[in-house]
């Protein structure tokens, strides 16, 4: 699998990265429904098998039930696997999130996060949201005093565009940043991917099948069948409506990547890893088989014909698929933490 070197580092990490959070499980209010503490911890070993060397978790995922995992599996192979996880949200005993930068809070949740994952110091920090946006500054300048003590290795922001990562640089650049970015959402491009490759910062790229939707294995009856539990059923894009036709553009895509030898899942993800500015692309593998699945788009490159054809497709839907979702992730998460 190809690799990038973290700058400023000899750190090596793999261009697959692998997601945890659908591992958190769904009996929380953004859980996963059907997801089982063996097929996590079955999951992250075929991951590292796979030589997949890292993975992406957060506090939040499962109210800390996914570091628990992932140091569960820790204690067994921890050579083998760089982890980057996250802060500033936190929950009570109801399970009622909220957000918090506070240098306190912070601190509170580091430690926490060291006991869960059974690690002396923390790989990757990274402020998970930048909210609340008064707090920003305070929360970046906590995170580059704990790389400072020792506490954490490195230390970067997710969901940050511009404005916000404007306004910590005077504390210290970020080593990563963390943003979503697919066929459906390309503001990285825009904003982000220049700064990066200016900067030399890492970009952890998420969601890059868009939780499942653009991965070709969601079906109609699918998408209109959601458990309850599961937190996709109050995203405006697995919505009949809106979801309908996201699907109508996978299967064009779907047999575009066919006739080159690869599943849509390969396609989205190496597509991905194809843009200027990227440096990785987190997959949010959920089961044993999923991983194997989908590792090829770590190792090819994609052709320029391919990459026509794609882009036709994706212009000639630009405009059905362009609703008001300005800020969506940002507005999801205000909301959640005043639920």
């Amino acid at each position: 699998m190809k690799t990038f070197i973290l700058p400023g580092s000899h750190e090596e990490l793999t261009v697959l990265g692998l997601g945890t959070w659908a591992m958190g499980g769904g009996s929380w209010s953004w859980g996963w429904s059907g997801q089982t503490d063996e097929d996590s911890i079955r999951t992250i070993h075929e991951a590292l098998d796979s030589g997949i060397n890292w993975i992406d978790t957060a506090p939040l995922y499962g109210l800390g039930h996914a570091e628990e995992l992932i140091g569960r599996v820790l204690k067994e192979r921890k050579d083998d696997v760089f982890i980057a996880t996250k802060c500033g949200l936190r929950w009570n005993r109801k399970g009622k999130i909220r957000p918090s930068l506070r240098a306190d809070s912070i601190r509170e949740e580091c430690e926490a996060s060291l006991r869960r994952l059974q690690v002396e110091t923390l790989d990757l920090l990274q402020i998970h949201w930048p909210l609340p946006e008064d707090q920003i500054e305070e929360g970046w300048e906590t995170l580059v005093q704990l790389k400072n003590e020792g506490k954490v290795r490195y230390i970067g922001v997710c969901n940050f565009w511009k404005k916000h990562i404007d306004r910590i640089l005077s504390y210290g650049k970020p080593d990563t940043i963390q943003m979503p970015y697919h066929f459906l959402d390309r503001r990285f491009e825009r904003e982000l991917a220049g700064w990066c490759e200016e900067e030399h910062v890492s970009s952890l790229i998420y969601s890059p099948l868009l939780s499942g939707l653009l991965s070709g294995s969601i079906t109609r009856e699918r998408l209109q069948s959601m458990p309850r539990n599961d937190w996709r059923r109050r995203d405006p894009r697995f919505s009949v409506e809106y979801g309908f036709r996201i699907l109508e553009m996978v299967d064009e895509l779907k047999e575009i990547a066919q006739g080159y030898g690869l599943t849509m899942a390969q396609l989205a993800v190496a597509w991905v890893l194809h843009q200027p500015g990227v440096s990785s692309a987190i997959i949010g593998a959920r089961r044993p088989g999923h991983v194997k699945s989908i590792l090829r788009a770590g190792e090819i490159s994609l052709s320029r014909e391919l990459l026509e054809q794609v882009n036709r497709i994706l212009e000639a839907y630009k405009p059905v698929l362009k609703p008001n979702f300005k800020n969506e992730w940002l507005n999801r998460a205000e909301n959640s933490c005043s639920e």
